[in-house]
């Protein structure tokens, strides 16, 4: 699949060979939304815990007898109903995540760069190479891309300094490294710029 390549002032410079194989295959929305379950279930801290009749303050003792007070009958002061007692069927310390095959990760990470494509998100840059680390020079020249916000994918190299700092004052606007690529990301932002090196990065990973 043939693809133009731009510079950072939006100017086509060349074109490149991008695999259909990651850019063009068939979009399964359920696989891209399982991927996303699977993110956000890893991330949740799941420390949320609230004390059971076991762990609350109290007697276990039986506060009052059984007949002749005119109360109803109690067995301890831990209850969830006594005040101070224990929470009735409260969260406790779980973890959230669940398992999703090496297949599976993988193709979803395809249809989502390949959703991606099909609706021309996808803007293949030929370096992030700047001269200066200067935010009001780089925001300038992207305005000329015209979107609301963007993920940039590089591929590691030092050369690109310049831009993370540059670009790090600019709001809706974040890096991430071929290694680091995953759906969440792809999905969240309106714009995804590859670095021409990166692709070779992400073919590997994803062969």
């Amino acid at each position: 699949m043939k693809k133009q390549v731009f510079n950072l002032l939006n100017k086509s410079v060349s074109q490149i060979d991008v695999p259909d194989s990651i850019f063009g295959i068939k979009v399964f929305p359920d696989l891209i939304h399982q991927y996303i379950r699977y993110q956000n279930s890893k991330s949740r801290q799941g420390s949320h815990k609230t004390k059971t009749r076991s762990e609350v303050n109290g007697r276990s003792k039986k506060p009052f007898a059984q007949k002749g007070t005119g109360n109803a009958r109690q067995g301890s002061s831990k209850p969830a109903h006594f005040r101070g007692g224990a929470t009735s069927m409260g969260p406790q310390n779980r973890d959230h995540s669940f398992s999703l095959n090496k297949k599976e990760k993988s193709l979803a990470l395809k249809c989502a760069l390949s959703n991606k494509a099909n609706k021309e998100e996808i803007i293949f840059i030929d370096s992030f190479e700047i001269d200066n680390h200067k935010t009001k020079n780089l925001f300038k020249n992207l305005k000329k891309f015209n979107f609301n916000s963007a993920l940039f994918i590089h591929n590691d190299d030092k050369k690109n300094e310049n831009f993370k700092r540059a670009s790090s004052n600019i709001p809706r606007l974040a890096m991430l490294s071929g290694k680091g690529l995953n759906v969440r990301d792809l999905m969240t932002f309106e714009k995804i710029f590859i670095d021409t090196k990166a692709i070779e990065q992400i073919a590997k990973r994803l062969s």
